[in-house]
């Protein structure tokens, strides 16, 4: 009945390695990861209120206001009011940002691939298609 908790058990190992790798190159950027997130969602994109964020990003509403206020600070981002709806606003990239993002972004990639290039094609396909499957199952008992 419990032959799944090896495989939870690997996906949280798996996770939490993938997270210590990537940290740790984001960091030497003077950024958390989740700043990195929200500049690489802000990235080559047009503005988004901060639902469209979270959603994006899976950072919580809470959270990413304070992730915001850091980045303005930093002169990364900038918030709009959204003419669309008066009761949000909109969040993009400042020139900063964007350069930002076109230094660290492809870097992270490279990065990060360095990592993933050592499973096949086959391999990276039967993973993504598993976790897939994997995560709309338990979409489907929520």
């Amino acid at each position: 009945m419990m032959d799944f908790l090896p495989l939870l058990r690997e996906l949280a190992r798996s996770y939490q390695a993938l997270e210590s790798f990537s940290s740790a190159h984001v960091r030497q950027f003077g950024l958390t990861p989740p700043q990195f997130d929200l500049v690489a969602t802000l990235g080559n994109q047009p503005p988004m209120t901060c639902k469209e964020l979270g959603e994006k990003t899976l950072i919580t509403k809470g959270t990413l206001t304070g992730i915001l206020d850091r980045l303005e600070e930093k002169g990364m981002i900038v918030r709009c009011a959204n003419s669309d709806d008066a009761r949000s606003q909109k969040i993009s990239l400042t020139s900063a940002g964007n350069d930002l993002f076109n230094q660290v972004f492809p870097s992270h990639v490279q990065y990060l691939s360095g990592a993933f290039h050592q499973l096949s094609q086959v391999e990276t396909d039967q993973l993504t298609h598993s976790l897939k499957h994997l995560r709309e199952a338990i979409q489907r008992t929520i």
